[in-house]
């Protein structure tokens, strides 16, 4: 069991409170004294943040009224229960694992592995994407599904946490053979019951994009969901004419750019780590320029701040005077993903998840910063764009220098929130803002002309009413992308909102990511409470 990171702050709110518990609080110093992992598997992470969390929500639990009707029961009963549904939410529900033979351009036949986990079923369908990656393994997949339903409670979205990947390198294999891989894991997904849009809704990852969800929908559209009109809500990151949304590309990096700005804009947490609220004038740092790092970079730069350093597989890039991510990602795409070379930057030997900055944005993989660079990070905020790049025992070394770590489980859920937008659209059969569109326009044209004649009717004169350039270009009201923008601002405000009236109730200073794991799994566990849940 990890240690708990904020034990002292912890222990002394407990102190303060009438409701103080002696269980809870022997459970606190059991965590406090506990050994660490110096280097916990990615499963080993996601268990101890939610064991760091746990114990805040047993108290949390114990000491609140259950929701109205719940059966009264026995304070040793709800005690029970609550454990026993709090051990139920740890593991992964289900794992699947499958092998199976594809041919290659050249004849060779090769064994392909692949991988499927759902973590939990309080919310159906599961949702998570799948990535092709060499790295891809069990322990990857289980991780990445148990952060998944973290990452939807946090945010409000209704899925339970799943995830999936294929072991291979992608650049290794021609265009039909990855399309004869994804459509033979699909099936492999169907036969198992792994996919359907009531199931389980796979989504692009790390090596995957609009291309093989396209291939999974219209593989599964022809095998288990035939005849099912739902059947392309099975998979969302589909390209927009086979019932994609507009934004879904954006939508992770676009939601680690309002998380950032929600936390770097309170005066509270910008005092705490020593910065001037707001985002203009801040230097930052990307690891990564994919997806991900590539729009983080864009929506910060549109902001006023400055990328000062990007690094990539094939080298670091550095330039005090800022990198513009539009000449960069034009470059990259020009030489074949490389960014050797860039003439808007040089090339440097040095390590810049250590170099001096206001704002870290790991955003390629998990376990980067570990108990071995972590007193080396001079960035005074470590903005988790990656799924699980830093280690419990790293960030409690953050913490103590006052670094503030933006947790992912709550800053890369943009991908997911949007994902969400796409699957309601895929069950709705219809895009968002149609059936409204035309309306608003003419309505908002009435409500000018309305004005003018009030007006004129008052002032006994012609009063001409000329809109302004910003309301004509919303005067037609609002399309598919100024919604999915606006309704992910909105779910990244209100989750900020949530985990720092947390944080601040516990007195949790910097660490977020706990405050996050109570909000998440406090939903959670009112999901099963409501719904009636049973031990058998």
């Amino acid at each position: 069991m990890f240690g708990l990171q904020c034990v002292s702050s912890f222990r002394g709110a407990l102190a303060r409170s009438a409701k103080c518990l002696p269980a809870v609080q022997n459970a606190v110093e059991k965590m406090s004294t506990s050994s660490d992992s110096k280097d916990p598997s990615f499963t080993q992470m996601c268990e101890g943040f939610f064991e760091n969390a746990r114990v805040f929500v047993e108290h949390r639990l114990l000491t609140k009224p259950d929701p109205p009707g719940y059966r009264t029961e026995k304070f040793e009963d709800k005690k029970h229960r609550i454990k026993g549904t709090l051990d139920v939410m740890k593991p992964c529900a289900d794992v699947l694992s499958v092998i199976f033979p594809i041919r290659r351009d050249d004849g060779a036949f090769e064994l392909i592995q692949g991988y499927r986990a759902q973590h939990s079923h309080h919310r159906t369908p599961c949702k998570g994407g799948i990535r092709y990656s060499d790295d891809v393994d069990i322990d990857e997949v289980q991780a990445l599904a148990t952060l998944m339903t973290y990452k939807c409670a946090v945010v409000d979205v209704p899925f339970g946490g799943a995830k999936g990947g294929i072991k291979i390198n992608p650049s290794k294999y021609s265009q039909p053979e990855l399309e004869r891989i994804t459509r033979r894991f699909t099936v492999e997904l169907a036969k198992k019951n792994f996919i359907g849009p009531g199931l389980d809704v796979p989504a692009p990852d790390m090596g995957t994009g609009e291309r093989e969800m396209s291939w999974i929908a219209d593989s599964f559209d022809m095998t288990l969901g035939y005849g099912n009109m739902n059947a392309y809500a099975c998979v969302t990151g589909k390209p927009i004419h086979l019932g994609g949304i507009h934004g879904r590309v954006s939508a992770t990096g676009r939601g680690v750019y309002h998380g950032i700005e929600n936390f770097i804009s309170s005066e509270k947490y910008a005092g705490l780590v020593g910065l001037e609220p707001g985002l203009r004038g801040k230097t930052f740092i990307v690891q990564g320029f994919g997806n991900v790092g590539l729009h983080t970079c864009r929506y910060l730069h549109r902001a006023g701040a400055r990328c000062i350093g990007v690094m990539e597989r094939d080298g670091n890039l550095f330039n005090a005077d800022g990198i513009d991510p539009k000449e960069l990602e034009n470059y990259k795409l020009d030489n074949d993903g490389s960014v050797k070379g860039f003439p808007g930057a040089k090339m440097t030997e040095e390590n810049l998840l250590e170099a001096e900055c206001d704002i870290l944005v790991p955003a390629a993989n998990e376990k980067q910063i570990t108990l071995k660079n972590a007193h080396k990070i001079k960035a005074k905020v470590i903005a988790e764009g990656a799924n699980g790049p830093t280690t419990p025992e790293a960030e409690k070394v953050l913490i103590e220098n006052k670094k503030l770590v933006i947790p992912d489980l709550y800053l890369n859920a943009g991908g997911v929130t949007v994902s969400y937008f796409e699957w309601l659209k895929n069950i709705n059969h219809v895009s968002f803002g149609r059936l409204t569109w035309k309306y608003e326009k003419e309505a908002n044209f009435h409500l000018l002309g309305s004005v003018q004649e009030s007006l004129q009717n008052h002032f006994k004169q012609p009063i001409p009413i000329n809109p302004s350039a910003e309301f004509l270009q919303k005067i037609a009201g609002a399309n598919e992308k100024d919604i999915v923008h606006s309704g992910l601002e909105f779910t990244m405000e209100r989750s900020a909102k949530q985990i720092m009236h947390c944080a601040s109730e516990y007195e949790l200073g910097l660490d977020i990511r706990t405050a996050a794991y109570i909000v998440s799994m406090e939903k959670v566990y009112n999901t099963y409470t409501v719904a009636g849940f049973t031990f058998t």
